[in-house]
């Protein structure tokens, strides 16, 4: 019974859990979407998200189509299949690549940023200050970040596959020895609209997922110093099991024969 009662005590605890997160995404959508705006807010947080995420991003995006060219060519080359590189790098670039390893280092740069900060200023009590100033937390920490994870991670993810891409590019023609315009014509014959649009659906889910974690650990943290920096890494560990979980969700849904 001792143990019975602790598989309920378990479960009971996670619908808790499950339960005060999704109250906290329809509070922050819904202040999302109603006045009072704070514009000042909402573009500190989109410079945050998108602009000084750009080099990580970029750095990622273009190395991960190097190798992948690699890799792939290496693979394909027992097969004398050579030719099918500039699909597998275009494809795996926009499918996949591109949205999960944007998503990822957004999650650890933007998600511990937000659990932070929010969490710093909980313990603190600033944001009990908030309260009492007559402004509400979730309009004025909560609801700019969402909106902005909401919409400038596809712009990150699009950039992210542009080089990624060209990084595949580079090694084709500058070390396997391709010619470009083979390449290209065989890159652009291969991709379609739907596969650029599913890692940008996939972008925005994770987007919004990785501004609701970070503000949500950041907001319920307690506990001091420790308890911040528990938030802190709760907010990027559940951020990235939830980006391959909805990557897996999204791609059923677009994918699924």
């Amino acid at each position: 019974m001792t143990f019975l009662a602790l598989i309920g005590r378990v479960f009971l605890t996670f619908l808790a859990a499950v339960g005060r997160l999704t109250r906290f995404a329809m509070l922050s959508v819904a202040h999302m979407v109603q006045p009072p705006f704070y514009p000042r807010q909402i573009l500190r947080q989109f410079l945050d998200i998108g602009y000084f995420s750009l080099p990580v991003v970029a750095l990622t995006a273009i190395f991960s189509g190097m190798v992948l060219a690699l890799q792939s060519h290496s693979g394909f080359a027992r097969f004398q299949a050579e030719g099918a590189v500039a699909m597998v790098v275009v494809l795996s670039i926009t499918r996949e690549l591109g949205p999960v390893l944007a998503g990822l280092m957004v999650a650890g740069r933007i998600g511990a940023s937000m659990a932070a900060e929010i969490g710093t200023m909980r313990v603190t009590e600033q944001v009990d200050a908030l309260t009492t100033l007559s402004t509400n937390p979730y309009k004025y920490l909560v609801a700019p970040r969402v909106l902005a994870g909401l919409l400038m991670m596809p712009l990150l993810v699009v950039v992210a596959d542009i080089l990624g891409v060209f990084g595949g590019y580079i090694i084709a023609i500058g070390k396997l020895g391709f010619n470009s315009g083979s390449y290209l014509a065989n890159t652009w014959q291969v991709l379609e609209f739907v596969d650029v649009a599913s890692g940008l659906v996939k972008a925005a889910v994770f987007g919004f997922l990785i501004a609701l974690l970070g503000c949500y650990n950041g907001y319920h943290s307690k506990g001091g110093a420790q308890g911040v920096g528990a938030a802190t890494t709760n907010a990027v560990v559940s951020a990235s099991i939830m980006i391959l979980i909805a990557n897996y969700v999204v791609t059923e849904i677009f994918f699924a024969t």
